[in-house]
């Protein structure tokens, strides 16, 4: 493999210098041009962290989960990265990034760096530049990245795709069982975590998932070329393969630290069926797929923006909402002088 040229700052990171981290993770928030340049040095050195996401609906703990598994990581001698996406407010674009005074117990620790990152209006759980910062950690040579998603419910999927392994949060007591399989939550956890199992009813909450479980268990839902698919396991067993990774439920008690250890035993266990399966790469395909895509997506929005006038644009909308001309065509008027120009 041919190495890019490594500039002086991407080395830096490299070495592992948080100011130096700090300051590109800053420039790629601010979609800086500099910031492609270092990305690009950077590149051919990502790939090794184990990339987590932790997902689940607001008031199930996460933060006070993601500070337990990562003081657990660092038990066993693991580095760890945590990036904390927060929503912003739809009104002033600000956020809160509370998260640093959540995990404020491991402030200090050198072999942990947290940053907090706003949503900026993106759904899906994610902010738009997660992906880069991601890679600038993975450059760094963190081995375990765990990324926390805003806690918005039902539209938090884009996490399965940009992580290698994706624990799904459940908490008793919120009256979302239901919810919880409507958001098919089933299809994006590869670990399932009822989290404050010292509420009453959390053997209610466990034995809700573990019957959905069952009852998915003649067919398992796999990724393959980054799309969601079925199979059946009695073929798959016919074919002398393994079965699937099979998905468990986990009890924590985050705020008092148990059930911690077992969550981390079953993430390594996940990260060597990863490897050892194949799946891993196939993950790998599937990140980079939907990270060209948003890419593709943000610069063919920036060229309309720069390329159509203002006026033009406001003229087509003007037309949609009184209903002059459809979406699709505005569209495509937009598309078509795009290409023109």
């Amino acid at each position: 493999m041919i190495r890019s040229t490594t500039s002086p700052s991407a080395e830096q990171v490299r070495q592992g210098n948080i100011r130096a981290m700090a300051r590109l993770i800053s420039q790629i928030e601010r979609e800086e041009p500099a910031a492609q340049v270092e990305m690009a040095a950077l590149y051919p050195y990502t790939g090794q962290a184990h990339i987590v996401g932790v997902t689940g609906a607001p008031g199930t703990g996460k933060s006070s989960l993601v500070n337990e598994l990562a003081k657990e990581l660092r038990r066993r001698e693991k580095t760890v990265a945590i990036v904390a996406v927060d929503p912003s407010s739809p009104f002033t674009g600000g956020a809160l990034l509370g998260d640093r005074v959540r995990m404020r117990d491991l402030s200090g620790d050198k072999g942990v760096f947290i940053r907090s990152m706003a949503s900026r209006g993106s759904l899906g759980g994610l902010a738009r530049t997660t992906a880069g910062v991601i890679k600038v950690l993975d450059a760094a040579a963190y081995h375990t990245i765990l990324i926390e998603t805003v806690g918005a419910g039902q539209a938090e999927v884009d996490i399965a795709s940009a992580a290698h392994s994706t624990i799904v949060i459940e908490a008793p007591g919120l009256g979302d069982e239901v919810q919880s399989i409507k958001a098919g939550i089933l299809e994006i956890a590869d670990i399932l975590v009822v989290n404050k199992a010292d509420h009453p009813n959390s053997q209610r909450t466990v034995k809700t998932l573990e019957m959905m479980l069952h009852f998915g268990s003649t067919r398992q839902m796999v990724r393959h070329h980054g799309e969601t698919m079925l199979i059946d396991d009695t073929a798959a067993s016919t074919n002398g393969r393994d079965l699937d990774w099979q998905v468990k439920v986990y009890q924590t008690i985050a705020t008092q630290s148990q059930g911690i250890p077992q969550v981390i035993d079953a993430l390594e266990a996940h990260q060597a069926y990863l490897r050892a399966s194949g799946e891993w790469q196939e993950r790998e395909k599937a990140r980079s797929r939907q990270e060209i895509e948003q890419l593709l997506q943000a610069q063919v929005l920036r060229q309309l923006q720069t390329r159509v006038p203002v006026q033009e644009r406001e003229q087509l909308i003007a037309a949609v909402a009184a209903r002059e001309i459809d979406p699709y065509a505005a569209a495509l008027q937009l598309f078509i002088h795009l290409k023109q120009n």
